[in-house]
C-alpha cells in the first residue's frame, strides 16, 4: 500500500493550488519539502479558518485491524511459499503478532527464510524477524520499522482516500493532514456542518472483481429487466454499460498492493495490482475456470476494466489499463488501495469553529 512519494507529492501541490492559487515548482521534492508543503497548506488553510470559522474533524486509523491484516496476510504468504517449495511443515498458525510454523527439515526452514527475504527487498514494510525458537519452530514477526512504516502508508492511502472524497463531493477548500502517528485532522473553511462532511466517509470504497453476464446485452437489461443476480454499471471513462453480477468474485480486502506504471510494451499508464495469499488462490481458481470470458473490474460502482480472461492467472497480480491518463491511474490505483485499507476510520471528533474575526 505504498504511495510514491512523487504521487503524495503531486497531490499535495495540486491541493495547494486549487486553494491559493500558487503555482509551486515540479521538480522532485524531499521529505522535507513535503513537509514544507503540508506546513504551507496548514497556514493558508488556518489563516481562512481563522476569518470564516469552519469545521475542524479529527479519525483515527485502527491500528488493531492494521496488526490483524498484516500478519493474516503474512500467514498467507508462508503458507504459499511452503506449498509452492513442498516443504513439509506443521502447526502453522498467527500469535502474539506474528507468525508460528514447525518445519522439521533445516532445508525447509532456510528455504522458507531465504523466500520471505526475497519478497521483502525493497519493500521495508515487509521486513521482518525471524527466530529460532528450537526444535524446528520458527517464530516470524513485522520489525518495528516495518510496523511504523505500514501505519505511515495506511494513514497516507486514508488521506489520499479523504481527499478524492471531498474532491469528488465537490468541497474545494480543505486541509488535511496527518496528525501524530495513527491520526487525521481536517481542516474545512466555511462549513458549520462537519456531519454532512463525516458522511461522506461513512460510505467504505467498493473494489470488486465481477463476472460479465453475456446472456443478454448490456443495453437490453438496461432499458427492460436484466437477469436475476445481475445489474447494470456504467464505465468508469467509456460511460458503456456493462452487465455484471452483482456479486463480486473478489473484494478490495484480497489486495495487498496497488499502484501506478507504464506498461512495458505501449508504455502507457496502468494501474498493477498484487493480490494477498488467499486473493491469489481465488484469482487463479476462477480465472481457470472462465477462460475465455470477460471480467469486470469495479471501483465505487464503475467498470474500470473489462478485459478477457485469456488464460489461468495464477501469479497473483495484474494490471489494469483503460486509455487512462497517469493522474487517472494513480487515482485507480489510490482507489483499489483505500478499498483495501485494513484499517478502517475511526471519527475521534467533529466540531464547529467559530470565526475569530469577520470575513
Amino acid at each position: 500500500m505504498t504511495t510514491p512519494l512523487r504521487n503524495r507529492i503531486t497531490r499535495l501541490i495540486a491541493a495547494f493550488a486549487m486553494v491559493s492559487a500558487i503555482a509551486l515548482p515540479g521538480a522532485a521534492l524531499a521529505d522535507s519539502q513535503l513537509d514544507k508543503v503540508r506546513v504551507k497548506v496548514a497556514a493558508f488553510i488556518a489563516d481562512k479558518m481563522e476569518k470564516l470559522g469552519g469545521s475542524r474533524i479529527v479519525y483515527k486509523v485502527d491500528t488493531d485491524a492494521l496488526r490483524e491484516a498484516v500478519t493474516t496476510d503474512l500467514r498467507d504468504d508462508v503458507y504459499k511459499i511452503l506449498r509452492e517449495g513442498r516443504i513439509a511443515f506443521s502447526g502453522l498458525a498467527i500469535r502474539d503478532g506474528g507468525v508460528d510454523v514447525k518445519i522439521a527439515d533445516a532445508k525447509g526452514r532456510e528455504q522458507l527464510t531465504r523466500k520471505l527475504a526475497s519478497a521483502a527487498e525493497g519493500l521495508p514494510t515487509h521486513a521482518l524477524t525471524v527466530t529460532d525458537a528450537g526444535d524446528g519452530l520458527l517464530r516470524l514477526a513485522p520489525t518495528d520499522a516495518a510496523s511504523a512504516a505500514r501505519l505511515h502508508d495506511l494513514v497516507e492511502d486514508s488521506i489520499a482516500m479523504i481527499e478524492q472524497r471531498l474532491k469528488d463531493a465537490g468541497v474545494k477548500l480543505a486541509s488535511v493532514q496527518p496528525e501524530g502517528t495513527d491520526r487525521i485532522r481536517i481542516f474545512l473553511p466555511g462549513v458549520t456542518e462537519p456531519e454532512h462532511v463525516t458522511a461522506i466517509f461513512a460510505k467504505k470504497v467498493k473494489v470488486g472483481f465481477h463476472l460479465i453476464d453475456l446472456s443478454m446485452s448490456a443495453e437490453q437489461a438496461q432499458s427492460g429487466t436484466p437477469p436475476a443476480g445481475t445489474e447494470v454499471l456504467l464505465g468508469f471513462k467509456d460511460k458503456l454499460p456493462y452487465l455484471v453480477a452483482k456479486d463480486s468474485a473478489l473484494e478490495g480486502s484480497d489486495i495487498s498492493h496497488a499502484g501506478p506504471g507504464f506498461s512495458a510494451g505501449t508504455k502507457e499508464p496502468i494501474a498493477s495490482f498484487r493480490f494477498n495469499g488467499r486473493g491469489t488462490r481465488r484469482f487463479a481458481h476462477i480465472t481457470a475456470e472462465n477462460v475465455g470470458k470477460p471480467f469486470a473490474i469495479v471501483l465505487d460502482d464503475k467498470v474500470i476494466s473489462a478485459p478477457v480472461i485469456r488464460e489461468p492467472i495464477t501469479g497473483g497480480s495484474g494490471q489494469i489499463s483503460g486509455n487512462f491518463t497517469l493522474e487517472e491511474a494513480n487515482s485507480v490505483a489510490m482507489l483499489m488501495r483505500a478499498g483495501s485499507l485494513p484499517g478502517r476510520l475511526g471519527l475521534v471528533e467533529q466540531q464547529v469553529v467559530q470565526p475569530a474575526t469577520k470575513p
